[in-house]
């Protein structure tokens, strides 16, 4: 099983999301990258990134690195503390509520963010779908 976050994780993942018809549906006009920045706390002690391109409703290609320099510059950034994201993972928070409780930040344009929230909630789902250790 793999750890939270981490390369294994990150891959696993991107197959589910890539085999997900409910992604594939729901982000079929999306077409954008994203950055999501998994914050150290006292549970995960140094920051990660995962960044995804996206492209109607595959995902294209991913990247995980605990180097920032490493991670191209995305649309968007879904910043979080460890122990928010282990939350989201576990669908105690709702991807968009998380931003506007102030759980978590994002960095990007809203509005188009808004336009696919279904798309932003299966991203979420299928994460719920691989296993971890956290």
């Amino acid at each position: 099983m793999p750890k939270f976050p981490s390369e294994e994780w990150a891959r696993q993942y991107v197959e589910k999301l890539n085999s997900s018809e409910a992604y594939r549906d729901s982000g079929k006009k999306w077409e954008g990258d994203i950055t999501f920045v998994i914050q150290k706390d006292e549970g995960n002690p140094t920051d990660s990134f995962l960044y995804l391109d996206l492209y109607h409703g595959e995902c294209r290609k991913y990247l995980y690195s605990a180097n920032p320099d490493d991670v191209p510059k995305s649309e968007f950034r879904y910043i979080g503390k460890y122990s928010n994201w282990i939350k989201l993972i576990h669908s105690e928070i709702d991807p968009i509520k998380g931003v506007l409780t102030g759980k978590f930040k994002l960095e990007g344009s809203m509005m188009k963010i808004m336009r696919f929230s279904k798309a932003a909630k299966d991203m979420v789902n299928t994460a719920t779908m691989v296993p971890f250790e956290g």
